[in-house]
Parts: structure tokens; C-alpha cells; sequence
């Protein structure tokens, strides 16, 4: 059944929205070899993986990082703030992990309490404001689920994210660093163009999560992760993700800066198109995008309402550099 989701694949013409020059993987045939899902689990999950510092410094310049949510305090498992990309000023929103386990403690491993999504709004409303894309990072298993994050609306904040996001002004650059959970992850996810690491994973509930629930035992982790579809491959055969950056050989956790020359060239050709589309045809067309997910094709159903033509058939032809 998932197969017939309508819509889930943009194929090859369907692709306009995308850079020439971004240096992606648009096709699942393109990779060099198909990991497992459970292999994709693993790199996505090494500690050693780059996490959203890392990209930032390594990525943009002149970052200058903004704190709290002018509500209740700052939360470190989310950070934001702005920064040029190539000259062009960017705001930078992203869930950052720990390297270390002290770090990690720090961070809460990355899941975000209520007031980091309340930070991200801000920094949101922020970019919208001063006309500035937005690219965020998603490396997260998912929301903080403890009751403290419960008491302070941790529902409320990650659904006023996306809906935020969903009618932000401006453009939007969303990539998957490593894990994507759940709606801890989607907060940051609603974007003109998704884009994800070759070995990132992206999921309503982590294997462990699904197999304590099928199969009454989290020892089925490996199953679960092949019946999900999670991986990058699979991200990009069902239309989740729209393409996914190379990554070195052996993981991105191999060669930290190979990976940030992949995300910056990426991020580069993209904005560069996002740019020359008018906002509201962006604003039209991501909506369209997400309100699809999960729409079904029932047979001998009446044939959809044509979609409107797409917004990248509307911008001016540019030269190649030579």
C-alpha cells in the first residue's frame, strides 16, 4: 500500500526544484552500494558522525549564535542562529547531539524540550522578518518525551513549529545530518527542498520503539528498521526526501570535512534557485508537498485535479558559468 501513495515520487521531470550543480544523488540507482537498514541505523547513530557545530563551523561563516526562547530559558539541544553562506546571510537552525557522553548529558542526546522548539520559532519569525532563507539541520531521535517537557506543552511547540514553518516567507533548505524522529525531527523538517546524508535515517518512531510494539520485543530492532523504510535509499524511492548528499566512503563520520564541502555545494546551488522563485509559489507548492504524505490511490478512483504549474517552470533561463 505504501507504494501507491500518490505522489510520492516527483520523478525525473518533477525534479526542476532542484539545482543541476548541487552534486546530488536524485536516483536510489545512482549510489554506489545499498546498505541495509540496519547498517543506515548504525552510521546514522555513530557518535563520531558530524553534528550541527561541526557543519556550522565548518560550512557557513560569521555564525553568530542566538539564545532562549524569551519565554522560559535556552535550550542546548537546539541551536540557532545567523551566518553567511558564500557572502549571503543565512539563518541556521539545527539539533545538536554530543560528541562525548558528557556532552551528550549536556545536550539531553539531542532531544529538544519545548522551549528549543520556541527558540527555533523565534529564529523563524526572525529570518522571516528580515528576508533571510532559512536552512535548518535535523539530527535528533526524536523530541524529549519526560514529563517536564509534557508540563511546559511540548506538543504545542513542536505543532506551532510546522505550522510556522508551512507558511513561512521565505525560502527553506532542510537536511538530515544523521537521525530524523519522529515529530522532534519535523519541527525543523518542513522545507522547499529536503535533502539528507547518504546514510541519514528519518522515521515517525525509532526501530527499537516499532518492534517493542509489533513484535512485543526491542531485540527485533533490525526487522522493524527493514519494514520502516528509513534509510536514505527508501527516503528517496517514496518522495520523503527530495535527494540525498553524497557521503565519503565509510560515513561521513570518516572524513568530517569531505562532508561539509558536500553539504556547503549543495546548499550553495540551491539557494541560488530558491532565491529566484517568487515566495509565494514557494509558499504554495510546500504546502501542496507535505499535505500529499500519505494520500492514497484507490483503485478506479476519480483522476485528480491537474496540479499547478510548479514554480521552478516560471523562472528565467541562466547561463551556465563557463
Amino acid at each position: 500500500m505504501i507504494d501507491r501513495i500518490v505522489g510520492a515520487r516527483r520523478g525525473i521531470e518533477g525534479n526542476g526544484h532542484l539545482a543541476d550543480d548541487a552534486n546530488l544523488i536524485i536516483d536510489s540507482g545512482q549510489l554506489r552500494a545499498r546498505a541495509s537498514a540496519w547498517d543506515a541505523v548504525q552510521a546514522a547513530r555513530n557518535i563520531k558522525r558530524p553534528h550541527t557545530i561541526d557543519v556550522i563551523t565548518r560550512v557557513f561563516d560569521r555564525f553568530q549564535e542566538l539564545h532562549g526562547d524569551r519565554g522560559f530559558r535556552d535550550d542546548p539541544a537546539i541551536v540557532g542562529g545567523i551566518a553567511e553562506l558564500q557572502g549571503r546571510p543565512v539563518v541556521i537552525v539545527g539539533e545538536q547531539k554530543g560528541a562525548s557522553t558528557e556532552e551528550n548529558i549536556q545536550r539531553n542526546f539531542g532531544m529538544p524540550h519545548p522551549e528549543g522548539y520556541r527558540k527555533a520559532i523565534r529564529l523563524y519569525r526572525l529570518a522571516e522578518k528580515f528576508h533571510l532563507p532559512v536552512i535548518t539541520l535535523v539530527d535528533t531521535p526524536g523530541a524529549y518525551p519526560g514529563p517536564e517537557g509534557e508540563e511546559r506543552g511540548q506538543a504545542e511547540a513542536i505543532a506551532k513549529a510546522i505550522f510556522t514553518m508551512t507558511r513561512l516567507a521565505t525560502p527553506i533548505i532542510v537536511v538530515i545530518l544523521g537521525e530524523g524522529g519522529s515529530g522532534g525531527a519535523l519541527a525543523l523538517a518542513i522545507g522547499d527542498v529536503v535533502l539528507a546524508l547518504e546514510n541519514a535515517i528519518y522515521s515517525v518512531i525509532s526501530p527499537e520503539g516499532s518492534a517493542a510494539i509489533l513484535w512485543r520485543s526491542p531485540t527485533e530492532a533490525e526487522r522493524a528498521a527493514n519494514a520502516m523504510r528509513l534509510a536514505g535509499p527508501d527516503l528517496l524511492d517514496l518522495g520523503v526526501v527530495d535527494a540525498l548528499i553524497p557521503e565519503p566512503a565509510g560515513g561521513a563520520h570518516t572524513d568530517h570535512e569531505e562532508t561539509a564541502k558536500a553539504i556547503k555545494t549543495a546548499l550553495v546551488a540551491q539557494l541560488a534557485k530558491l532565491e529566484r522563485a517568487a515566495t509565494s509559489d514557494l509558499l504554495s507548492a510546500r504546502y501542496e508537498r507535505f499535505r500529499s504524505f500519505g494520500t492514497l490511490a484507490e483503485p478506479g478512483a476519480a483522476a485528480a485535479l491537474p496540479a499547478a504549474e510548479p514554480w521552478w517552470r516560471k523562472l528565467p533561463l541562466m547561463r551556465r558559468r563557463p
